[in-house]
């Protein structure tokens, strides 16, 4: 068996003493462009790797982060997981990603894995940040931990969105566009307190609007009986004529549904999302939306750690009204240009109820 370069070797090869190898490697102290080339040329020639074991043991760290955030199905926990391993990996970190599926049980169970682990800090979405387990074993443990999309708490860190304040701007947006009968499609409040934020919100932006108050549909992560749910949701409100939806992946679930009920988006319902991925831009129509910045959320929330870690100025978090923006997409048209109905609207399959609900369209129309 061919034996394994050491960091003596490398030093040797590169004319130079194992602390200037380790610093370099490590990128802790300072050495010169030259010599920075000679030891990496070095590491290459001789096919060297550091002993992630031995480091550890000689550092008392593991220059590991953990990641728990609830899937990465949803593209925005992706996107931000991206952003927060890029900073990881330019910092000589390695990250190691646990999803929780919404599940209280698992995030506590990711947590306890993590700390087990002896990874040096935490990145961490929550379902609720006023009431977790993990939360409170990392606060124990005085384990270095960011917030990503959860509004923390005065004096804990967080890079999140102003849930509140986006939400309230989709009210105002469903109000210039003249719809005062609209519903709200979230996860369970107790799975995600960003969709219960972000209800709370639209409900008072609604309310100084002078609209009717959001009708309030729950769902959980599975939207495979979606189509059924919003059936139901809408016999039951036939006046809505817009939906927000808590997040893209779920208004871009709803748009399917509805096409699968033969209801038009948006001539029969238009529908906001949350979030601005990507692929809300790629689909017809497009999808109307808050767009945020979720690369960046995650590349913050990397930032603080590594100076809660090391020491070094935390990274200045944005204002409030810098974390979202609202997005128009052809999910969303003014109710005065909705077209006259012509039978598509088959998610009501009484007659009775597709009368009162484009009478009720039109008595709008004419206010």
């Amino acid at each position: 068996m061919v034996q394994s370069a050491t960091i003596k070797d490398v030093a040797q090869r590169a004319g130079c003493g194992v602390a200037t190898v380790s610093r370099v490697l490590n990128q802790t102290g300072p050495a010169s462009p030259k010599m920075r080339e000679k030891v990496m040329v070095a590491v290459k020639e001789l096919d060297f790797h550091f002993s992630e074991v031995g480091r550890s043991l000689q550092s008392s760290t593991t220059r590991t982060i953990g990641c728990v955030v609830p899937s990465i199905e949803n593209p925005v926990y992706a996107d931000a997981v991206q952003g927060a391993q890029e900073v990881c990996l330019d910092a000589g970190y390695q990250m190691l990603l646990i999803c929780t599926n919404y599940n209280a049980e698992m995030e506590t169970h990711a947590i306890r894995t993590l700390i087990s682990k002896q990874v040096d800090g935490i990145i961490l979405t929550v379902g609720d940040v006023n009431n977790s387990e993990g939360l409170d074993l990392l606060r124990s443990r005085k384990v270095p931990y960011s917030l990503l999309y959860n509004t923390a708490p005065e004096g804990q860190n967080s890079w999140a969105v102003d849930d509140h304040a986006a939400a309230a701007k989709v009210a105002s947006v469903f109000h210039d566009n003249k719809h005062k009968h609209t519903g709200f499609l979230g996860l369970d409040f107790l799975s995600s307190d960003r969709a219960r934020q972000r209800f709370e919100g639209f409900a008072e932006g609604c309310a100084s609007h002078n609209m009717t108050p959001p009708a309030l549909l729950e769902v959980d992560d599975d939207v495979d009986d979606l189509t059924l749910r919003l059936e139901a949701f809408l016999k039951q409100h036939p006046n809505i004529t817009g939906i927000f939806a808590s997040n893209d992946y779920r208004a871009l679930a709803t748009i399917r549904s509805a096409r699968q009920l033969s209801i038009d988006v948006p001539r029969d319902l238009s529908i906001i999302g949350f979030d601005g991925i990507k692929v809300g831009q790629m689909i017809d129509p497009t999808l109307a939306t808050i767009a945020t910045e979720p690369r960046a959320l995650g590349a913050g929330a990397s930032k603080t750690i590594l100076s809660m870690i090391d020491g070094s100025t935390p990274p200045e978090l944005p204002s409030k009204d810098q974390t979202f923006s609202f997005r128009d997409g052809g999910s969303l048209t003014p109710l005065v240009a909705e077209s006259e109905d012509d039978g598509k609207v088959a998610a009501f399959p009484s007659s009775n109820d597709q009368t009162h609900r484009q009478a009720k369209i039109q008595q709008e129309r004419s206010q």
